[in-house]
């Protein structure tokens, strides 16, 4: 802290409280060299920054992937928390199982057969404090500084930070309309490999990629894991969406055919409730004790109350309905984000068309930074993601997600309408 600044601060507030400001301030200078190398790497998510911006009254928010959770039942909902507390309070609010309670295993191999994984059992499966857990403990398990771990490009930001914080190099992998180009994937294994590098496992989104609304063609899928296989890559499949695929038919996951080179990794957070930090990963048996034992060293146990809130949940309401619902909802909304993107938008740019999830994945013309106009956006109203959030280059993106998950659809063309006149001046300047 400078002087002028402690010297402002003496004429506002009691000596005492100057004094500990002071101390604060030559504390930390001290303890800056008791980080941890590792600790230089962790960083504030571009998204978290941003969501806490689009909380502000008036905004139309354009970032956040969060579920419409107003479609639950909250009042059963609450009526069932409440009955767990009185019933069997002693048991929620105590310790639990490190790996996850057996009923909730169990009823996790159920949600993971309605999309074709039939092989699985509990004893496979640990829970998390949701997917993004899962990633942190498979960086710990399997990688070395150095040690590579590759991504689609763009990828999830919260792996990104989980990855990095781990000194891993990370390296991505493009993708086309169709996801993952099994080419490009082998070109990039084989390069790497080449210059003596030890790649540990390729993360991948592979329905409905977070950002950019992408799915791996069901032709590509087996492809991609037998290359992985060859080389000895594990793969870590991140799946929260592939249940809110428009059509109702989700895409086998990786994993299905796959169970000793698929890390598959789940999550409560979009088909019930993000808040409950619920997720899991079903994990080969040969590799599930020590990645068990990782994550319970970490949370010792999952949150009993909040897995016995989900059981309840998949034991005593329509879950598969309410998924029936999310469907509609999320589609409705994807075609409003659609239409007015057409009817708003300047030529030059070019969109994605999910057919499930929560993103669209927006593409200015080359030379345009989306960074420095979320400034511009948000004087005009509207709150997006820059794309340079999720890839872990330094070079500057010309690409922006756009969420529609939580917004209805009058809201929707309100955010684009505000958003194409930032976007029309971009590409003017050009």
């Amino acid at each position: 802290m400078s002087h002028e600044t402690l010297d402002a601060a003496a004429q506002l507030l009691p000596a005492e409280a100057v004094e500990a400001i002071e101390r604060a301030a030559t504390s930390a200078h001290r303890h800056e060299e008791l980080f941890s190398e590792r600790a230089a790497n962790i960083k504030q998510s571009a998204v978290r920054d941003v969501f806490d911006i689009s909380m502000r009254p008036g905004l139309v928010s354009l970032a956040g992937g969060n579920p419409y959770l107003q479609s639950l039942p909250l009042d059963r909902l609450a009526e069932t928390a409440a009955a767990i507390i009185a019933e069997q309070g002693m048991i929620a609010l105590q310790y639990g199982s490190g790996q996850g309670s057996l009923e909730l295993r169990t009823q996790i191999c159920g949600v993971m057969a309605e999309e074709g994984i039939l092989d699985a059992v509990p004893e496979n499966v640990v829970v998390t404090a949701g997917s993004q857990s899962a990633q942190d403990i498979a960086a710990k398990v399997f990688c070395n500084p150095g040690d590579v771990v590759l991504v689609e490009n763009p990828t999830y930001v919260g792996a990104l930070n989980a990855f990095e914080a781990y000194q891993v190099q990370v390296e991505t992998v493009p993708m086309d309309e169709d996801g993952l180009v099994p080419e490009l994937l082998r070109a990039k294994i084989a390069a790497l490999q080449s210059a003596g590098k030890r790649i540990k496992f390729l993360y991948t989104i592979p329905s409905f990629n977070n950002p950019s609304g992408i799915t791996l063609a069901q032709e590509r899928r087996q492809e991609i894991v037998d290359i992985c296989r060859n080389a000895n890559i594990l793969i870590l499949e991140d799946n929260p969406y592939g249940l809110l695929r428009f059509d109702g038919q989700p895409l086998a996951p990786l994993r299905k055919d796959n169970p000793d080179d698929v890390i598959y990794l789940g999550s409560f957070s979009k088909i019930f409730a993000p808040g409950l930090r619920v997720g899991w990963a079903l994990v080969p048996a040969h590799l599930q004790r020590r990645y068990y034992l990782a994550s319970e060293s970490v949370t010792l146990c999952p949150p009993a109350f909040n897995q016995m809130l989900v059981s309840a949940y998949l034991r005593d309401f329509d879950w598969k309905g309410q998924i029936r619902t999310y469907r509609g909802l999320y589609e409705e909304r994807c075609q409003a984000m659609l239409t007015a993107l057409e009817q708003h938008m300047p030529e030059g740019m070019s969109w994605t068309r999910p057919e499930g999830g929560f993103f669209v994945w927006v593409t200015l013309p080359v030379g345009v930074d989306t960074y420095p106009l979320l400034h511009k956006a948000i004087e005009a109203g509207v709150v997006f993601i820059p794309g340079a959030a999720f890839t872990h280059s330094t070079e500057p993106s010309n690409k922006l997600r756009l969420a529609f998950s939580a917004v209805p659809p009058e809201a929707i063309d309100k955010g684009v309408r505000r958003l194409a006149p930032v976007m029309r001046e971009a590409i003017a300047a050009l």
